[in-house]
């Protein structure tokens, strides 16, 4: 019995090995690009103008994007790290791949040693925004607000390990203020809310808020990059180190992975499609007249992509513990 099941095991391993050898990527097959929130939201338009800039590198092979929500980002980061590493499940996620291994404090999985660094796409910088019927006009205005109001202050994001919560805390913690923190399913929630005037303040992505400050539906008050920024809707606001709060900087970076063991061949396939990606005319100037800035330097290479990312757990992990916010 045992010679029968050791070789049904050696078959079945075979059948896999054949299975993941074949040429990436394999016929008829789409490849998944896993998304850790919202239909709808930033990471979610930049998972879907990918997809559609990678057929042509990828040989016109089809690839579908699938959100797979919860636990701050960590049910799709669990999903990826467990998928057969064959290429055919990416994983695209932002800042949050370096905030998970302190916000969850038994993350099932290991950010750094569980998957494939494919590269860097590019970084956005945040705006402090506020309800259209604030009175503050501009942003001493609005600090000095802050500071009279204190926790009487609603500020919203779009739930633990979002890019909206983590810019708001760095905020408060930078100015040494509490305000009231309203947990949001997603940054449309969080957005319709401030529209309406429910919540006070969102500190988010320019891709999402861009639209909504040149229809002037909402105000903006400042920039969390180190420059300003240069579309005209943007280019009047100070950054935040402008303002006093020196040392400041978020901005929500964006990156590919794969699962762990991805063969070298199929490695080098899908970086090289990526930077093919980040030389697309059509792909760059959809990003770019949303706010984001490329990212060209050697952040795109996996090896300085994954030094990148451990030196912004380094970073993010002092003030998340001093915070003492958790996504379980």
């Amino acid at each position: 019995m045992r010679a029968v099941t050791n070789s049904c095991f050696l078959l079945l391993f075979l059948g896999l090995g054949s299975a993941w050898a074949q040429s990436f990527p394999i016929k008829d097959k789409a490849i998944t690009m896993v998304v850790p929130f919202t239909a709808g939201g930033p990471t979610d338009r930049l998972a879907r103008d990918m997809a559609e800039a990678l057929r042509k590198p990828l040989g016109g092979a089809a690839v579908v994007v699938e959100n797979a929500l919860g636990a701050g980002g960590a049910i799709a980061t669990q999903k990826v790290a467990r998928a057969i590493p064959d290429g055919h499940t990416l994983l695209i996620h932002h800042i949050g791949m370096a905030t998970m291994p302190t916000l969850i404090r038994k993350p099932p999985f290991d950010v750094l040693n569980d998957f494939e660094y494919l590269g860097m796409i590019h970084e956005v910088p945040m705006t402090i925004v506020a309800r259209p019927t604030l009175e503050a006009n501009n942003y001493k205005q609005l600090s000095a607000w802050v500071a009279v109001q204190k926790d009487k202050v609603n500020l919203g994001n779009a739930g633990i390990g979002s890019a909206s919560h983590l810019c708001g805390l760095l905020w408060q913690t930078a100015t040494r203020t509490e305000m009231t923190t309203i947990q949001y399913k997603g940054v449309s929630m969080a957005m319709a809310d401030l529209l309406g005037g429910q919540i006070d303040l969102l500190c988010d992505q320019t891709t999402n808020t861009l639209t909504y400050i040149e229809a002037r539906k909402i105000k903006a008050y400042a920039v969390t990059g180190n420059k300003r920024l240069t579309q005209a809707a943007l280019k009047d606001l100070p950054t935040l180190q402008e303002m006093g709060l020196k040392g400041f900087q978020v901005s929500v970076w964006h990156a590919v992975y794969a699962p762990k063991g991805l063969p070298a061949e199929t490695k080098n396939k899908l970086h090289a499609a990526l930077r093919s990606v980040l030389s697309d005319a059509a792909f760059v100037q959809k990003q770019e007249a949303l706010g984001a800035l490329m990212i060209v330097d050697k952040r795109t290479d996996p090896q300085e992509h994954k030094k990148f990312v451990a030196a912004e757990i380094a970073k993010w992990n002092p003030i998340i513990k001093a915070a003492g916010v958790y996504a379980d």
